[in-house]
């Protein structure tokens, strides 16, 4: 399969198509100047315009440190700067946590988290409570990070989880196709995944606790090796993410399904400081709701293969992604 794959020759069509959906249903009206007067969702509705009242607004932009994050934080740090906004970004934070240190300390202005992360990690929310509804997560995510003095964003569209993954030919031997089949085969498996997927209630700690597995052992590993470390059979299970790239252009991995639902999945929010977003002004929050209209799951898929299987940079597949939606020129 070319590196191009499936959907990259459908990218502009596809979030065009999402983009005149969301603006039908939404109105949009008062996003930007029109002279068009009668529909209001020509280009110039899309096309972020500079405000000079932003001039002088200095904004860091943060975000986690693996290939989705880092796109995200392009895109919200480059359409801001659009807007008007002074922006820098701390794009390698690392974990959930110290991304919520980062923000509570003033060294960033925001970052995007994930509804399920946030209300399992930081608020220790039972996976299984975790609400199926997405904006049902979204509104607990948002009441909860106010108590913090922080405000959360409208989410994007796509969501995204946490998986078990393996290559096939392995799930083949071991006859799983969901993580209770794995029951009684782990004590000779190793699992890969971030450092700080053993405390983590999505990942090794739910695991164990819920489904009662006991793996040979755990190896921690950066995120970006995730599927490395199966490919040269340095762990025979993997912590992936639903959105994955590699899991739709090729046939040599699988993911188990999580039949526990000790995973769950969650769409993306914007985490802000309260005082932070009050003084940037309206076109803070509105800029960042208004670029996520497009991110349905094939979208968030085909940036992110843009990067990991492509090799592009983060920063310029967040400009593709924000030129080919008509948000910049």
């Amino acid at each position: 399969m070319s590196t191009n794959f499936r959907l990259r020759g459908a990218f502009a069509l596809l979030v065009a198509l999402v983009l005149a959906f969301a603006l039908a249903a939404c109105g949009d009206d008062d996003s930007t100047s029109s002279d068009s007067g009668d529909t209001g969702d020509d280009s110039s509705s899309t096309l972020i315009q500079e405000n000079p009242d932003n001039n002088g607004v200095s904004l860091t932009i943060g975000s986690k440190n693996f290939t989705e994050q880092f796109i995200l934080g392009e895109i919200y740090a480059q359409a801001l700067e659009a807007a008007g906004y002074d922006v820098s970004t701390d794009l390698n934070l690392g974990s959930e946590q110290v991304a919520l240190k980062a923000l509570e300390s003033g060294d960033i202005s925001g970052y995007p988290e994930y509804t399920s992360t946030a209300l399992t990690s930081f608020f220790k929310l039972a996976p299984e409570d975790v609400p199926g509804d997405a904006q049902e997560a979204v509104d607990q995510t948002q009441d909860q990070f106010a108590d913090l003095g922080l405000t959360a964003f409208q989410p994007t569209p796509f969501a995204d989880a946490n998986a078990v993954g393996l290559l096939q030919e392995t799930a083949d031997e071991l006859g799983a196709t969901t993580i209770s089949d794995l029951e009684g085969q782990t004590e000779d498996l190793t699992l890969a995944g971030s450092p700080e997927c053993e405390q983590r209630i999505d990942c090794l700690a739910g695991l164990e606790q819920y489904y009662g597995l006991k793996f040979g052992d755990f190896t921690p590993v950066d995120i970006g090796l995730r599927y490395e470390v199966l490919d040269k059979g340095d762990a025979d299970l993997s912590i992936l993410f639903t959105s994955d790239a590699q899991l739709f252009v090729s046939d040599d991995y699988t993911i188990l399904e999580d039949d526990k639902g000790v995973l769950p999945a969650g769409n993306v929010i914007f985490v802000s400081d309260q005082q932070v977003a009050e003084e940037a002004g309206p076109d803070y929050q509105a800029t960042i709701e208004k670029v996520q209209e497009g991110l349905t799951l094939e979208v968030m898929q085909e940036l992110n293969a843009r990067v990991d299987i492509d090799k592009e940079k983060p920063e310029e597949v967040a400009t593709q992604y924000l030129q080919e939606s008509g948000y910049i020129e």
